[in-house]
């Protein structure tokens, strides 16, 4: 069955402090309709500059995002894979993108309060607010495809591996950079478009525009990935491909996995010399 929604907040209600300050109550909310709507809210605050960066008075940054009580958290072995032939396997499909979206938002917005006073443009609060926004949309529609389907976000259990990409790159802005975006979210660039086609062959049109929507957003989020962490590399004197494999290897848990979109990842500013020597092939 499908759920019913919270009602949003009002703008009456909204009480951030500061851009750092609404980020961190949006990753502490554990409704899921507040936390998105803080997000977006958040984001457009920033960007008609009614924010500020940060106040003395700001809520300390969550070591881990609010959550409901559902989806059972599990380890990622234990997750079904299941055809997309049927209804049921595009419900979990469906299922474990939202859950990968929902972690998305919370990883943006983590960049944004935890590196608040990391000495960055303002640009670059710019961007990740963008992405923030963004992936609160996405996840917002992969669960209304949900609902559509007589299912919700929370029916299925999920893994809690995105997280720990931010708790281990807490102290490191360069590795954050790194790991999130260039490496899970451009990972993204690789699967997406077999799941679009494989969507299309199965009939959903609804959830393949969907996945059209995020493909091509998520080459953006790539991008400022890459241009924050060039920047940084430039700023520190060091060579970003050196740098970016260099940090892949002391905070990323495991070789990466071809095959690789690199027509997109090149379109998003990252070249094969950064991530093909570190396939399982090229560590060995």
């Amino acid at each position: 069955m499908s759920r019913a929604t919270h009602a949003p907040a009002s703008k009456e209600d909204y009480a951030a402090r500061s851009l750092r300050d609404g980020a961190a109550r949006a990753i502490a909310a554990a409704d899921l309709d507040e936390k998105t709507w803080l997000t977006q809210e958040t984001a457009r605050r920033w960007h008609q500059r009614r924010l500020s960066l940060s106040s003395p008075l700001d809520l300390g940054v969550p070591d881990r995002p609010g959550r409901p009580d559902r989806p059972e958290l599990v380890p990622p072995t234990k997750v079904k894979r299941r055809s997309l032939n049927s209804e049921r396997g595009r419900i979990a499909l469906l299922h474990a993108i939202a859950h990968i979206e929902l972690n998305a938002i919370d990883l943006a917005l983590d960049i944004v309060a935890r590196f608040a006073g990391a000495r960055m443009p303002q640009s670059f609060f710019d961007g990740w607010m963008r992405v923030a926004f963004e992936e609160a949309k996405h996840f917002n529609l992969i669960r209304d495809r949900l609902r559509a389907l007589g299912a919700d976000y929370g029916d299925l259990p999920a893994h809690d591996g995105l997280w720990q990409a931010a708790h281990d790159t807490r102290n490191d802005l360069t590795a954050r950079l790194a790991v999130v975006p260039l490496i899970l979210e451009a990972r993204g660039l690789d699967v997406t478009p077999a799941l679009q086609a494989k969507m299309r062959k199965s009939g959903d049109m609804e959830s393949a525009a969907i996945l059209d929507i995020i493909y091509e957003d998520e080459k953006t989020h790539v991008a400022v990935g890459a241009k924050w962490f060039r920047f940084l590399c430039q700023r520190q004197g060091r060579d970003p491909t050196a740098t970016f494999q260099a940090l892949v290897r002391a905070n990323f848990r495991g070789p990466l996995k071809p095959p690789f979109n690199d027509l997109a990842r090149a379109e998003a500013g990252l070249s094969p010399s950064f991530y093909r020597a570190l396939t399982a092939t090229s560590m060995s």
